[in-house]
């Protein structure tokens, strides 16, 4: 954990790197203390630069990820380093993408899992933070012991993980090895904010799907998985996770398999082990056997469900799912957050998961009426359902709540520009921008609303503004051509 972030000077990985699919060739180098990702596409002259890699994210035992600025706005580079396979690839999810994504923002939420000290973004902006954007590399002591100060003065003693209730000793794990399938931030609260020894369900809940066969959980986390096994069942509140790992060591490789076994057999017993396999000394390798990682490319994954029938892998969980979200750890669901996590699912979904949340959310602005979340979240589905009008009325109660909920603005400007007045879509885009120039949807909005008013002058400077952040976006690089040509167009060639 103490390797998890730092100065990408000290965990740089030099080597070129080239993705057939998109054709683009990638450099990371090293040069006078500073670390360089360079990029082009051969026979593609609008398509090469460099960015400087200022922050590695990951210990690289699975991979490590780099974080560059342009303009006071961090990003995420578009390659990734593997550790377990030593190569370079495009970061997850993007392995067959055909432009170079170099508008990936950095957000705290991923941030928060690798950093300690992290300084919030900038009020209203999604991935602009102040300088330096975290104060210590890695995860330092405080993560899991909290503030240190009073302690430092003799005032007050450091929080004991072991010495909390078991709910509040085993949340200090799940702020960061518990994803789940959506995370639920609570108003005015976000997850980086939480220190040991408070409840982290007050600053985040989370919702997993569940599972026809009744084992409960459907994509995996560590902790979503250890609560399937049948040891954390039948011990409970006994086991947790530092009963097999220690947060401040780990066993060298070939004193792996004694370890983890003394693990088992503090359990189990001496007897159980001699007459359980004794000629095989690895437990894990069949009841956490390791698998491919279903959302990270080179990566495996080790089953944390300790399962009883090795023939039982970790692909087979969710062949059958139905597509359903309870809370975890396992409660009753608050009307606002089950219907925040329903929209999250639905956004992407069926018809009548759409229906479902919006069902959902209308429930939940008449219990909490002044939530501007819930309100941009009641818009979409709104939208999405074929009822701009409702829409509209949910984004500007939004709006008026809080100025700056980027999705109501960005929406409510697309539904003003289909009732042709593009003067009201313009502002309320621009404001959006100004907040998150990678998010290039926005920008290329402005910029053909600019065309079809024949400012094209304005269009240009939007195309240029996209390009700057997002510099292999087709559309974009197509538009700037045809502004460019002579006469200038914002319609294709006949």
């Amino acid at each position: 954990m103490a390797n998890a972030s730092g100065p990408a000077s000290q965990g740089v990985i030099a080597e070129d790197f080239e993705h057939k699919p998109s054709g683009v060739h990638y450099r990371v180098s090293a040069e006078n203390g500073r670390v360089w990702l360079s990029f082009e596409r051969p026979g593609d002259p609008m398509l090469q630069g460099k960015r400087e890699l200022l922050y590695f994210i990951g210990s690289g035992g699975r991979g490590r990820s780099y974080l560059f600025s342009v303009d006071g706005f961090l990003f995420e580079s578009p390659i990734n380093w593997y550790g377990q396979r030593r190569v370079w690839d495009m970061a997850p999810a993007y392995q067959q993408a055909r432009e170079m994504p170099m508008n990936l923002p950095a957000l705290p939420g991923c941030l928060s899992c690798h950093t300690s000290g992290l300084q919030p973004p900038i009020p209203g902006a999604q991935n602009k933070y102040p300088s330096p954007v975290f104060a210590h590399s890695g995860i330092t002591c405080e993560r899991c012991h909290g503030a240190g100060n009073l302690h430092a003065t003799s005032s007050g003693p450091i929080v004991n993980p072991a010495k909390l209730s078991p709910v509040r000793r085993d949340q200090i794990c799940m702020q960061c090895h518990l994803e789940g399938n959506v995370a639920i931030e609570q108003p005015g609260r976000h997850l980086y904010e939480f220190e040991p020894g408070k409840n982290l369900t007050d600053f985040i809940r989370y919702f997993v799907h569940t599972d026809d066969d009744s084992r409960g959980m459907g994509a995996l986390s560590q902790v979503q998985a250890l609560a399937q096994s049948v040891c954390k069942k039948k011990t409970g509140d006994a086991m947790w996770c530092i009963s097999c790992h220690d947060p401040h060591s780990t066993p060298a490789a070939a004193q792996k398999v004694e370890y983890y076994r003394a693990k088992c057999v503090a359990c189990h017993g001496d007897a159980f082990a001699e007459k359980h396999h004794s000629n095989q000394r690895d437990c894990t390798q069949c009841h956490m056997a390791r698998a491919a990682s279903s959302d990270v490319a080179h990566t495996q994954v080790t089953d944390h469900r300790i399962l009883r029938v090795p023939e039982m892998q970790l692909e087979d969980l969710g062949k059958s799912r139905v597509r359903d979200l309870v809370p975890f750890p396992p409660g009753t669901a608050d009307a606002r957050d089950l219907a925040l996590a329903w929209q999250s699912i639905a956004a992407n979904g069926t018809d009548a998961e759409r229906t479902k949340a919006r069902g959902l959310l209308q429930a939940a602005v008449e219990q909490t009426p002044n939530d501007a979340v819930l309100l941009a979240a009641l818009g979409y589905t709104e939208q999405q359902s074929g009822a701009p009008n409702l829409a509209r009325e949910s984004y500007e109660r939004a709006l008026a709540i809080d100025p700056s909920t980027r999705d109501a603005a960005t929406n409510l400007g697309v539904i003003k520009a289909k009732a042709g007045d593009l003067t009201s879509a313009v502002a309320l885009w621009k404001r959006a921008f100004e907040n998150s120039p990678g998010t290039s949807q926005i920008g290329m909005n402005i910029a053909f609303a600019y065309c079809a008013a024949g400012k094209l002058d304005e269009a240009r400077a939007y195309v240029r503004r996209v390009l700057e952040f997002n510099p292999d976006l087709g559309v974009a690089k197509t538009l700037e051509q045809r502004l460019a040509a002579n006469p200038p167009s914002c319609n294709p060639p006949k």
